[in-house]
């Protein structure tokens, strides 16, 4: 029902019933003006031609010609015009009539004076008068003349008037006929021109409604035809351009805003939150250097031994919160994409190498035992000092948490291909980490073991700084509880041809 109401409304169908509706109303008034005109048209042109054969008549018998041919030629211009011509004496006695009933033919003229109150007439002069005749008596209708020639005879012309009547009705029949035929054909001739008239503006108004919903992938074909509707698909199609062109400037521009507003709003959270990470874990520091600064001025102890200790406390602190603070710094960076990297292919079993020869005399203190037998070089692509940093953090981490079990007391870091991949495992024996504990390692400052004392030089951040670097080159790391031990890994890519 919506489809068909769609449908009525559309320019096509209003064109098609406009094309239907005058071609109809113009039949109507052809027929109207058929039986206005025609009728009247007929009695001119008769009562002119009537005029006509009164002026031969006359000139016949004022010519003195032989009575055989004057009958004769009378006899003629009655067959051809279809007249009944009638001649009397003054003396009412019969000189002509083409009825070959005389007395009838006369009864027929007398009638028609009896009834003169019916006539109307049409022309009228000294000599001759042309009226139409209902003749109520005999219900016949005709054109009558009646006149005097010269010579005295009396003159009537009679010319029947249905064959009018009917000939304007059988005209009208004819002209309502002609008109359904022209009718059904215009109809399908209008459907015809009215769909391909249409079919530009349809398509123009498609254009237009993906337009509004900014959509501008549908241009107008623009054809031959120099024509109104072709300059307005032109124009329809450059101003889509433009539209297209400056709506993608708006988008890139508020695009650039949002990203200028993003950024804002990121260098504000990282302020906020530099200053609240930095404020919360140099509380202590700051604490122990007030506090032993405090001492070696009021020479809290006076041995040289003790004032030593004092200040290498203090360096010690300071150097803490000097790693603090760039680190910090540089997680910060890491976490809001400020940071670019310099990837290249590089060895990993190198750098693990010398991340081992580095932490010697940690794994030495310990007593901690290695395994890393890797002869063969393991490529990959990737930014090498930030990929220290994380063997580094997990190296370092599995050498603070290692625990004898089972009479071993080791570190084993495994390299493993996958596709595309490889993946780095550090493993330490020692106690695992509970399960609720598994995911918060990762944040900032979070320490599983409360009671652990500074004395590791850890900053609480080393996993936050793992994560941060995984996560912008969009690689699997990660932690899991082993029978023995616990064992942390992280992928790299593999290195570009």
């Amino acid at each position: 029902m919506e489809k068909l109401k769609k449908h009525f409304k559309s320019v096509r169908f209003k064109l098609f019933l406009t094309i239907c509706i005058i071609i109809a109303v113009i039949v109507l008034c052809l027929v109207m003006i058929n039986s206005i005109v025609l009728e009247s048209f007929y009695l001119y042109s008769k009562t002119k031609t009537i005029k006509d054969v009164y002026n031969k008549i006359n000139t016949y018998y004022n010519s003195n010609g032989n009575d055989n041919n004057i009958q004769e030629e009378l006899r003629r211009i009655a067959f051809n015009n279809n007249f009944d011509i009638f001649i009397e004496t003054e003396e009412n006695i019969i000189v002509f009539s083409t009825d070959r009933d005389l007395y009838s033919t006369f009864d027929l003229f007398t009638t028609a004076k009896q009834y003169m109150d019916s006539e109307r007439v049409i022309y009228s002069d000294e000599d001759i008068e042309i009226a139409r005749i209902n003749d109520r008596k005999n219900n016949i209708s005709y054109i009558l003349l009646s006149g005097s020639l010269d010579n005295g005879y009396s003159l009537y012309i009679s010319i029947p008037a249905v064959p009018i009547e009917e000939s304007v009705q059988i005209s009208n029949q004819a002209l309502i006929l002609i008109g359904l035929i022209i009718l059904l054909i215009s109809a399908f001739i209008a459907s015809y021109f009215s769909k391909k008239f249409t079919e530009p503006i349809v398509e123009l108004n498609a254009i237009t409604n993906k337009m509004a919903r900014l959509d501008f992938s549908q241009k107008y074909k623009i054809a031959d035809a120099d024509d109104e509707i072709n300059e307005l698909g032109k124009n329809i199609n450059t101003m889509s351009d433009k539209l297209e062109a400056t709506i993608k400037q708006l988008r890139e521009n508020n695009s650039e805003l949002e990203k200028d507003i993003e950024e804002k709003s990121k260098i504000d959270e990282m302020r906020k939150q530099f200053i609240s990470d930095v404020s919360h874990e140099l509380k202590t520091p700051i604490a122990l250097i007030q506090g032993y600064s405090e001492g070696l001025i009021e020479n809290v102890n006076n041995d040289e031994e003790s004032k030593n200790f004092y200040a290498q406390v203090i360096l010690d602190e300071s150097n803490k919160m000097d790693l603090l603070v760039k680190q910090l710094l540089e997680l910060m960076k890491l976490e809001y994409g400020k940071r670019e990297f310099n990837n290249e292919n590089f060895d990993v079993v190198e750098l693990i190498n010398e991340v081992i020869r580095k932490c010697k005399v940690m794994i030495e203190e310990r007593n901690i035992s290695i395994k890393f037998d890797y002869d063969k070089p393991a490529m990959v692509y990737a930014d090498d000092f930030y990929v220290e940093q994380v063997v580094t953090n997990y190296f370092t981490n599995a050498i603070k948490h290692a625990r004898d079990v089972d009479g071993k007391k080791e570190i084993e870091i495994r390299i493993e291909n996958k596709e595309n991949k490889v993946r780095v495992t550090v493993f330490n024996t020692g106690d695992n980490i509970a399960e609720e504990h598994l995911e918060k390692i990762w944040g900032r400052f979070y320490k599983e073991d409360t009671s652990r004392n500074r004395e590791d030089g850890g900053t609480g951040i080393g996993l936050a700084l793992v994560k941060a670097i995984m996560n912008n080159y969009k690689n699997d790391y990660g932690v899991v509880n082993k029978e023995n031990g616990v064992e942390f890994y992280f992928e790299l890519d593999c290195a570009k041809e």
